[in-house]
């Protein structure tokens, strides 16, 4: 669940979580490849034309922001935003690239430089403020906030709207739901969170847990992990991995977790900022969600093109799957949503409950935290 074109674990395109023996960990850093145990990112950088940030508690920003506002009056300083990636770019930041081709970012006044996280992840770098937003995924924003030195981050829009991770496996095997799943070998992280979420859809299925082999997950592609015979199945995400199965013409089943159990219809991933400044420059945020925003409604509409822009921006990538990937996520970005971005109080809060009930945080959550519609406009 860690897809990787490039090593390229992308929350919409794959990866997993953690918490337990993390403590430590989350100070060092927390990719996707676990909750919180870091996939150590390579340090890169790219300029683009815009992006703001602010990000606050509920109401922080309305008292300072009217509708609309404008972030051209911040101090230029405030303007020049770092914004920082999960990791290497991939199709979950298309409305980034888009924004910036288009212009999108400069309209707001905004420039900004685009990085991937050097040493450890987007969160410690919004929490320390090196970036002032970037990418993130509830899990993540969840261990931040219950760590024993929390990180000041907040979600202000979500760049997909559902969760469109699952497991994947060979089409031969026949593994069409999580009880099937018994007697195979999974790849894993060996992360607490992960192995819950496996654990609980295999036993709301009829499954045993037990009955299922663990094996490290070792690989950069999970296609080519499946080909070798190195495990059976594997957590992936449908708009990345599953399109690359289907670029290569390799056959292979596939089930997502929604499917099993709603409350794995959490966020990931989405955009979040840095609270300190959020709270300082609340307009910048609006500007730069707005000008976000402009970016994935282009992504939506235009697929190939948006495909085209990423690839311009990233040329290493895959033509193919980043076109199959930008088909796909052009119908998953906003979805059933009444516009993209918007996060649902009742999913966000239940699964911030579901990891308090598994004891999978280090200090009990707040289940309203890490969140606001504060800085998106209708």
């Amino acid at each position: 669940m860690f897809n990787k074109q490039l090593a390229t674990p992308m929350r919409g395109a794959s990866r997993p979580y953690t918490f337990a023996e993390h403590k430590a960990a989350f100070e060092r850093d927390m990719s996707r490849r676990g909750f919180i145990k870091g996939a150590g990112a390579l340090a890169a950088a790219a300029t683009l034309a815009g992006c703001g940030a602010y990000q606050g508690k509920s109401g922080d920003a309305s008292a300072s922001a009217g509708e609309g506002a404008s972030a051209k009056s911040a101090p230029k300083s405030a303007r020049k935003i770092t914004f920082c990636l999960d990791y290497t770019p991939n199709t979950n930041h298309t409305g980034i690239y888009v924004a910036q081709a288009k212009g999108y970012f400069k309209d707001e006044g905004l420039t900004v430089k685009v990085v991937q996280p050097a040493d450890g992840t987007a969160e410690a770098m919004i929490g320390s403020g090196q970036a002032q937003m970037g990418v993130s995924y509830q899990d993540y924003i969840a261990n931040a906030l219950s760590s024993k030195n929390p990180v000041a981050i907040e979600a202000v829009a979500a760049i997909i709207q559902h969760n469109t991770s699952g497991i994947m496996s060979r089409k031969a095997d026949g593994i069409t739901s999580a009880k099937k799943m018994e007697g195979h070998t999974y790849a894993t992280w060996s992360m607490p969170v992960e192995q819950a979420t496996i654990k609980q859809v295999m036993e709301s299925d009829g499954g045993d847990f037990d009955k299922l082999k663990m094996v490290p997950y070792e690989v950069d592609d999970e296609v080519a992990g499946l080909k070798a015979n190195m495990f059976d199945c594997v957590w992936v995400y449908e708009g990345w991995a599953v399109q690359n199965a289907k670029v290569q013409h390799y056959d292979v089943n596939y089930f997502s977790f929604v499917s099993m159990d709603k409350v794995f219809d959490f966020y990931t991933p989405v955009i979040a900022a840095n609270d300190d400044f959020a709270k300082k420059y609340p307009d910048v945020v609006k500007a730069f969600v707005r000008a976000a925003k402009r970016g994935y409604e282009y992504a939506i509409k235009h697929p190939k093109a948006a495909g085209d822009i990423l690839l311009d921006a990233a040329p290493e990538l895959s033509s193919d799957l980043v076109q199959a990937s930008a088909k796909y996520l052009a119908k998953q970005y906003q979805a059933d949503a009444k516009s993209w971005g918007v996060i649902d109080k009742s999913r966000w809060d239940a699964y911030f409950k579901w990891l308090n009930d598994k004891n999978l945080v280090e200090n009990k959550l707040d289940v309203n935290s890490g969140w606001t519609m504060d800085y998106l406009e209708a």
